[in-house]
Formats: structure tokens, sequence, C-alpha cells
């Protein structure tokens, strides 16, 4: 199992449009692309030196082949959206992590 872990730094403003974009279209669009089975977002609560409000967002993929589909497939799509409405006002870095073990009590 693969996480692609997309953090995002959103300038203050504009945060509460792109927030309710997130939730209600981006998200949902990447779930729609089947290669995703869950995601989670979270805030990152220690302040950046340049401003702005950090979050990451989690997908969970079965394997590194339904990743690579998704950057072949929809990344370029997806990512085009937010620049569209959102251009100069963040910036992202993406990273792959492996889950390596779960434990649930």
């Amino acid at each position: 199992m693969l996480i692609y872990n997309v953090t995002i730094n959103i300038d203050e403003s504009v945060h509460d449009q792109w927030l309710s974009w997130m939730r209600d279209k981006h998200v949902p669009d990447m779930l729609a692309t089947g290669k995703f089975s869950h995601a989670k977002m979270t805030k990152v609560l220690i302040q950046e030196d340049m401003g702005g409000i950090t979050y990451s967002v989690q997908y969970t993929t079965k394997d590194r082949e339904t990743l690579e589909a998704y950057y072949q497939e929809d990344a370029e799509r997806l990512r085009a959206d937010a620049m569209g409405l959102f251009a100069n006002k963040f910036v992202a870095f993406r990273t792959e992590l492996e889950v390596i073990s779960q434990q649930i009590p």
C-alpha cells in the first residue's frame, strides 16, 4: 500500500474558498479516478515563516502501478484545475510513502 501525500501552503486571502473547493470538488475528483481507496486531509499546526496555512492530504492507493496510472492519466488535468483557480496563491510538494505497518487497537 502507498500513500500519495500532497502538502499545500495556501494564502490566507483564498483559504476559505480553497478549503471548500478541496472538500467539495478536488478530493472527490481524485477519488473518482478509482485509483485511491480513501483520502485524509490534515491541517499542519506548525506555522510557516512564509505565512499562509498548510495542509497535508494523503491519498491511499494499493500499489505502484495504480499510482503510476494516476500520474499518466489524471494528474495533469487535476493539477491544472488548482492552477486555474488559485494560481500564485499556493505552493505544493508531493511525496510518496510506503506503508510498512499499520496498527489499530
